[in-house]
């Protein structure tokens, strides 16, 4: 059942449309009506959702039409390319090596191939004790995949001796090997009971380079050029599937036509107001539902101290728990954001509640996360019910189920809480990186 708007929450919209920027003397509000309406919201949505982009899944044709519609807006909204490339597509390699020799001596044994896992970009590995590799014992009762994640990141060779105890659940490490990034180093497991003091070990792998792209707009501020403002949300999807009731097309339009949508017409809008006194970054991700590739690449183009914060926008096609104007914030008490984003928003009526489902990890789960983790205040605002989203990776995510005068109002929200924030006057608090329990 749908909820009807009060009279007072009419009264306080119509108050929330009557806001002034207090750096520029433009009024924010008609300028977000102007641009940021469910018409419009409408017309770039249903692209993206298209049957035609046919779910937007990685390595297909139809994530590359769909990432040139995003930058054929980001063009008409006037912003500038990356780094002045001359274009709006921040490309980036991923590689899949495929394994097809290995042979391990270990204190003079020979060790059961199925014990010993290599993670390496590199065609051919040749190591042994003599190679400077790190030897790290990973004990029982420790996170074995967290673990050789942190050695996989910490761009060190590196040998880990697993316990026994993670036999079960070794074969698992091969999601590391998916679509990785190019790595200067190896990390090799070796399931043993004891360390060892000789080791010899030789792979061989056939490795796929495969290219993705992140579609970037840049609207350079004014005084505090080099301080960096980013809204972002990701454009790809999972592609067809298994058909239910005769639909196969995963179209993706809650997730995350949505939040792209949403990054485009805030884009236009900044761009006519004209008043950013920091830079605003405008970011379209792809590999979000692959492992979040796209927004690890772009987020390591960034000194982190120089991001200010970030909007992650995710799945705000649909009213949230509390109803129509409102949305939650990921890790809302892990900076002082959402308390800033909410004195902007007083009077509209609108709110940003902290997330009511912690229980889902949410704010690690989102593009938002690889920046989080490096101290910025950056958080995913959404509205998905994800303890009941009927339509959440179903061929039934269409256009048709989505309430776009809600969602036009989520994204004028966004767009008049952030105004103190890329005005410059307002920063948000940092997150602690060491309060991060993942």
């Amino acid at each position: 059942m749908k909820k009807t708007i009060s009279a007072v929450a009419l009264a306080a919209a119509v108050s929330f449309l009557s806001f002034r920027c207090g750096t520029s003397g433009k009024s924010t509000g008609s300028a977000a009506g102007d641009i940021i309406n469910a018409k419009e919201a409408g017309r770039v949505i249903s692209v993206l959702a298209s049957d035609e982009m046919r779910g937007r899944k990685v390595f297909t044709p139809e994530i590359d039409k769909a990432a040139d519609f995003i930058a054929a807006e980001f063009k008409a909204a006037g912003l500038e390319t990356w780094n002045n490339s001359g274009s709006y597509l921040q490309s980036f390699a991923v590689y899949t090596p495929k394994q097809t020799a290995l042979t391990a001596t270990v204190d003079g044994a020979k060790m059961d191939p199925q014990q010993v896992f290599v993670i390496t970009s590199k065609p051919a590995l040749q190591a042994d004790e003599k190679s400077g590799y790190e030897v790290v014992k990973i004990a029982a009762g420790a996170n074995l995949f967290q673990k050789v994640n942190e050695l996989v990141q910490n761009g060190k060779n590196a040998i880990a001796v697993a316990d026994p105890s993670y036999a079960s659940n070794f074969t698992r490490l091969g999601f590391l090997k998916r679509n990785m990034f190019k790595m200067d180093h190896n990390v090799i497991v070796l399931l043993a009971a004891n360390t060892p003091q000789t080791f010899s070990i030789s792979a061989s792998h056939e490795v796929t380079e495969q290219r993705l792209s992140n579609v970037v707009g840049i609207l350079p501020g004014k005084s505090k050029k080099d301080e960096y403002v980013i809204f972002s949300g990701h454009y790809d999807h999972i592609g067809v599937g298994r058909p239910v009731n005769g639909d196969s097309i995963y179209n993706g339009a809650n997730d995350d036509a949505a939040g792209t949508t949403g990054v485009i017409l805030l884009a236009k809008y900044f761009k006519q107001l004209k008043n950013n006194e920091r830079t605003i970054v405008f970011a379209a991700f792809t590999a979000e539902e692959s492992g979040g590739y796209g927004s690890r690449y772009f987020s390591k183009q960034f000194d982190p101290a120089k991001v200010m914060a970030m909007f992650n926008i995710e799945m705000i096609g649909t009213d949230s728990k509390w109803g129509k104007n409102s949305a939650y914030i990921t890790g809302y008490e892990r900076t002082d954001m959402g308390e800033i984003l909410q004195k902007n928003l007083q009077g509209s009526g609108f709110t940003f509640h902290p997330d009511p489902y912690p229980d889902q990890q949410l704010f690690f789960r989102s593009d938002n996360a690889t920046l989080a983790a490096l101290g910025v205040p950056a958080h995913t605002i959404s509205t998905a019910k994800m303890d009941a989203e009927p339509h959440y990776h179903k061929p039934s995510d269409h256009v048709s189920t989505l309430d776009m005068e809600n969602m036009a109002m989520i994204i004028k929200s966004i767009a008049i809480s952030s105004r103190s924030i890329v005005a410059g006057t307002d920063t948000p608090s940092r997150v602690n990186v060491n309060e991060l329990n993942r």
